[in-house]
């Protein structure tokens, strides 16, 4: 999923729970106004908003961000071709009997043995 060149150059996703959008920006290396375009482009895309409409996204948002970012740019799908790519690959995922806690949690384990390795 994340094996493209420039994705392979991106940092690690830090252990914490919410993230702002300047934050994610930096490790999407994507700029905020294109963020919040991805918004209204992608249902997949849900910042939680508080006060004052301040985005603050979650792990999963930042793994969806960089999917699409992977898409749009390394692999040259349009925006139609690349909601339809997230789209079959979230009921093919389902279809595999993988819940997404359970992927979650394998990508949060497997983010720690990478840390280690490069330690």
């Amino acid at each position: 999923m994340l094996e493209a060149s420039n994705n392979n150059e991106l940092k690690p996703i830090p252990a914490k729970r919410y993230f702002t959008i300047g934050e994610v920006s930096e490790l999407c290396q994507v700029k905020p106004h294109v963020l919040r375009y991805w918004e209204q482009e992608f249902p997949q895309l849900k910042p939680v908003k508080r006060r004052g409409n301040r985005r603050y996204y979650q792990r999963e948002d930042v793994m969806v961000i960089r999917e699409i970012r992977e898409l749009l740019y390394d692999k040259g799908f349009t925006i139609g071709g690349a909601r339809q790519q997230l789209e079959s690959s979230e009921e093919s995922s389902s279809e595999s009997g993988l819940s997404k806690e359970t992927v979650k949690l394998l990508i949060n384990e497997l983010e720690d043995v990478v840390r280690i390795l490069k330690a």
